[in-house]
């Protein structure tokens, strides 16, 4: 269930070296990097990025153009960030626009998740994100960058997406997860893939 995450903007690629061994160690699903550390040798892992991070506040053509790199750069999957200012004043048929063109962008080579920045929006705004992102034919919705000021995952907010996409979406937390207990609660709301940084902490929380 776990993206074993670096997105510092300090990072090296000794340090994409390490994430790579050490997610190999702990049995992790797939590591996520910065678009500009790509390509990545990583036997045995999905490689995921992301487009439009952290802010959302490139142009969609960017984004698009940042994902279709990164996928012939060897990107299986891919975070986008919408535009989180559209979202909070109900501009849905921009978010929506915003996550066909990368969709379109990388077509099905590869995975889509859709970062919404659920702690900055209200309730109906999450709801209205989400049914966009599957209208706009998004694999997942994902709480957060973890680089907002407002937070990161919270259970609500999980528990909310989950129940609008109901099964046909995948619903990524991330943001802020520091433990076992943290993580739990939020795979018990619904949350179906985990974005972190501190993977050896979490899993050194939970039973063999």
């Amino acid at each position: 269930m776990i993206d074993h995450t670096l997105l510092s903007p300090d990072s090296t690629p000794a340090d994409v070296t390490a994430l790579v061994a050490e997610a190999r160690e702990l049995g992790v699903f797939a590591i996520c990097v910065s678009p500009s550390m790509l390509p990545v040798r990583a036997p045995g892992l999905v490689v995921a990025t992301v487009a439009g991070f952290p802010s959302g506040k490139h142009h969609s053509l960017v984004k698009g153009a940042e994902a279709r790199l990164a996928v012939e750069q060897g990107a299986a999957e891919v975070d986008m960030v919408i535009d989180v200012g559209a979202a909070r004043a109900g501009e849905y048929g921009a978010v929506l626009s915003d996550i066909v063109t990368v969709r379109e962008a990388v077509g099905d080579r590869a995975l889509l998740k859709v970062i919404i920045e659920a702690a900055a929006l209200s309730d109906d705004a999450i709801v209205e994100v989400c049914r966009a992102a599957e209208r706009a034919g998004a694999d997942f919705v994902k709480t957060s960058t973890g680089f907002h000021p407002a937070g990161g995952a919270s259970a609500h907010a999980v528990r909310l997406m989950a129940e609008t996409v109901g099964g046909r979406l995948g619903v990524k937390a991330s943001g802020g997860i520091r433990d076992a207990a943290q993580a739990a609660e939020l795979i018990a709301a619904g949350a179906t893939r985990l974005g972190l940084s501190r993977s050896r902490a979490v899993l050194e929380g939970f039973p063999v």
